[in-house]
């Protein structure tokens, strides 16, 4: 185990600590709510999330498969149980090349654990503007996945999987940072949202 992994693994358990607390406020009435994720229910989004998940997990054996993502019926309760296959996963087996293969593409294992960080802590938050809860993301976790969003996304990935980087307000802190760079509007929310636009499905285990 190298001490980037280890740190990566360390990231990813703070994420699902943050989106376990705000699928805490998911209620079956609220799931065809509009998201921060254009034109994705919650519900829509929560089957996302699952898919996300399974893919996530399934890298710690060195593969994965992209896969369109079915349209399922999500259970918080799968997630949460997802989570922690999720990171026992990755707490337990290590590829031995430390590289992960991602279609006809290979990733550094660091930075796919920190990419599915970074997916996981961002819809968490989305799921929390749906509910209407929207609790920030701690400033020291937004710190780091600040980070790991400036390296992965990259132009190529505006419009498919991203909005464009929004202005973030002066003296913003570092989650205003990381919501302005995933091109996520910089606000905090205490009511649900009320309406978005359509958005086509993205693919298996990649965040939008």
């Amino acid at each position: 185990m190298s001490a980037a992994l280890d740190g990566a693994v360390e990231l990813l358990e703070r994420s699902l600590a943050y989106t376990r607390g705000t699928l805490a406020d998911v209620r079956p009435d609220l799931l065809e709510r509009p998201t921060p994720c254009v034109g994705w229910t919650l519900g829509r989004l929560l089957a996302h999330m699952e898919d996300a998940l399974d893919a996530f997990t399934e890298a710690a054996s060195g593969r994965v498969r992209v896969d369109p993502v079915p349209d399922t019926t999500t259970r918080v309760e799968a997630l949460r149980e997802k989570a922690c296959v999720l990171l026992g996963a990755w707490t337990a087996a290590r590829p031995a090349d430390e590289e992960i293969a991602i279609g006809d593409l290979g990733l550094d294992a660091p930075l796919l654990v920190a990419t599915a960080a970074l997916e996981i802590t961002l819809h968490g938050w989305d799921v929390g503007q749906a509910t209407g809860s929207g609790p920030r993301i701690p400033d020291d976790l937004a710190r780091e996945l600040l980070g790991v969003a400036q390296e992965v996304i990259g132009p190529l990935d505006r419009g498919p999987r991203f909005g464009c980087p929004r202005q973030a307000p002066a003296q913003a802190s570092y989650d205003d940072l990381l919501l302005a760079w995933t091109g996520r509007a910089v606000h905090h929310l205490t009511t649900p949202l009320l309406g978005n636009q359509a958005e086509p499905p993205s693919r298996r285990g990649l965040a939008s």
